[in-house]
């Protein structure tokens, strides 16, 4: 990297279900990394991403990139074959942490607690209850809660908007037990948990969806999250070892729900890790920075310093 004006090519955009929040996190990272001081060249990414980078060559690659192709290990396979170094996790962990079955065997063995699950094709997810009411079912591997559907505990049979919804009968579909409650997030960056937020959806809302995720209004977040001192600190630590065995680099951004039925924080279930945290005005992780006195400018610039290959 250039030791005056290190030139940073902000990956964003690409042509994922995530695509548009993409693009909002991208052009936020570029304005601050640009206040920053840094050269900054705007990539909306597209399949001839390999021939742009190797002919802009720059200094490092700020991945804004969400979902598919962009957080799955694909983006950062290809920078690693190109050398050039670039931001959050590496291709395993971004790889292990987009699907969320997987990742789940390796939380559990860690000691994270996760809920009960069970993956299955869509025709049959389609076809009858595979776990009694209430549970979830997503994809195995998105993000954003894009194609979430909570079946509750009346549903007669499989949500009819999960039946028209489009994808292949074979898609590979994650069955979840639902976990009613609270629900919290914590941000990792390098090796040391930020604070926790409480997440609150928006009246009308039965959980954080891609509106409450991304929509003005559409969610509360309430920072530090009302908690007693040990289940606070229980979730940051849980998110720290969920960063460090699935491997993650950078930041990342785990995502709890909490049954308080259950006695004695029993009822905290890790959710899922995110690898590439939103990087929106509405966004998480840089609300919990600036809770620790970092501010945005400060987050970008350090995440762009952290840039390597090999991660």
């Amino acid at each position: 990297m250039s030791k005056t004006t290190p030139h940073v090519a902000v990956l964003m955009g690409g042509w994922s279900s995530e695509r548009e929040v993409s693009l909002k996190s991208g052009e936020a990272c570029a304005q601050a990394l640009e206040a920053e001081g840094f050269e900054v060249t705007r990539i909306d990414a597209d399949r001839n991403l390999a021939a742009v980078l190797s002919q802009l060559k720059p200094d490092v690659c700020f991945n804004a990139l969400h979902g598919k192709w962009g957080e799955d290990g694909c983006v950062q396979g290809l920078l690693e074959i190109l050398g050039i170094p670039y931001t959050h996790s590496g291709v395993l962990a971004s790889a292990l942490a987009m699907n969320k079955a997987r990742a789940k065997v390796v939380l559990q063995s860690a000691g994270v607690p996760v809920a009960e699950s069970l993956v299955a094709p869509r025709r049959e997810v389609m076809a009858k209850h595979l776990m009694s009411p209430p549970y979830v079912v997503k994809p195995v591997a998105d993000g954003s809660s894009v194609g979430v559907h909570i079946v509750d505990e009346t549903a007669a049979a499989p949500p009819r908007d999960l039946i028209a919804a489009d994808g292949p009968e074979d898609e590979p579909l994650l069955v979840e037990r639902y976990i009613k409650g609270r629900e919290f997030t914590c941000t990792v960056m390098g090796d040391k948990p930020l604070a926790v937020t409480e997440i609150l959806p928006a009246e009308g809302r039965a959980f954080y969806d891609y509106q409450a995720k991304y929509a003005p209004g559409g969610s509360k977040h309430i920072l530090p999250a009302p908690l007693s001192p040990n289940l606070y600190e229980k979730i940051r630590q849980l998110s720290l070892t969920a960063h460090q065995v699935l491997g993650c680099r950078g930041i990342s951004r785990t995502d709890f729900r909490l049954d308080e039925a259950q006695p004695h924080g029993s009822g905290l279930f890790c959710l899922e890790v995110n690898t590439q945290p939103g990087m929106t005005a509405t966004s998480l992780a840089p609300e919990q920075a600036a809770h620790e006195g970092l501010s945005f400018a400060a987050l970008v610039r350090w995440i762009v310093e952290d840039a390597s290959v090999g991660r």
